[in-house]
């Protein structure tokens, strides 16, 4: 068995952080939310959304809540703004009145949390009359190459463990429609999804390999499973089929899906 649970932030900085800022400055920017306004970042991991937030859009404040002690006292230490605040909260349960924020964002988090629809209607709750709720997650199941690489080699190796645990094939809410869904269910409306796409270019293989070793998130976690000679095959099939440059570098994109809708 695997676990999908985040609780190192370094580890998570190392393997996905890096490119999860990258897609939230594009998020964050895509919103056009006027300055001033009150933001809520549900599962802010790290603090990528939320330092977008501070940085692009001006608001007169941003809370950031997550479950993960080890995620926090990261984002703590990277996001010393006076505007920001970090609190220790579960998506399904928030510890705020109705119609607290002017928006409330959510990023590469719902399809890890075990009912997204709670989460999904907590977020409708919190968020003012007029306001915008808007989510995105990787599209595990095609566009995020970094983890799609990892998962077809390891399949070949491994077909009937990796069958069960491959990201693309379990969270099925990492489409466009069971998203835009999740949405309009939550009573959201003028619900709309599109997709935000990055370039993940790596200096060699081993700026890309190295962070599958911290044992962090679904991919890392089973890696962390295996005796050292299954390890070295997966590692070795994947050095022979990622694209690479003269210079060594390995250029892969990443994509997200995003939905907003008003309150």
């Amino acid at each position: 068995m695997t676990s999908d649970l985040w609780m190192t932030g370094d580890a998570y900085e190392a393997y996905i952080g890096r490119w999860s800022r990258r897609v939230a400055e594009r998020f964050v920017r895509q919103l056009g939310v006027p300055a001033s306004r009150r933001w809520l970042d549900v599962g802010c991991g790290t603090g990528a959304l939320t330092s977008a937030v501070l940085a692009a859009a001006d608001p007169a404040e941003v809370v950031g809540v997550d479950p993960s002690e080890g995620f926090l006292t990261t984002a703590r230490a990277a996001v010393t703004d006076p505007r920001a605040s970090f609190e220790t909260a579960d998506a399904r349960s928030l510890p705020f009145p109705d119609d607290r924020f002017d928006v409330v964002v959510t990023g590469l988090v719902l399809n890890f949390v075990p009912e997204p629809a709670k989460a999904a209607a907590e977020i409708a709750r919190v968020t003012a009359p007029g306001g915008l709720a808007a989510a995105y997650l990787w599209d595990l199941a095609e566009g995020m190459q970094l983890i799609r690489h990892f998962w077809e080699a390891a399949a070949e190796l491994d077909p009937a463990t990796v069958a069960e645990l491959d990201e693309g094939r379990r969270f099925t809410l990492c489409r466009p429609e069971p998203l835009g869904r999740l949405w309009t269910e939550a009573g959201l409306t003028a619900v709309s999804v599109g997709e935000i796409k990055v370039p993940t270019v790596f200096t060699g293989f081993d700026d890309y390999w190295t962070p599958f070793l911290g044992a962090q998130g679904p991919a890392p976690a089973y890696l962390a499973t295996l005796p050292e000679a299954r390890r070295t095959q997966i590692r070795e099939l994947l050095r022979s089929r990622l694209p690479t440059n003269p210079d060594g570098s390995i250029p892969l994109t990443a994509r997200a899906w995003v939905v907003r809708g008003t309150a």
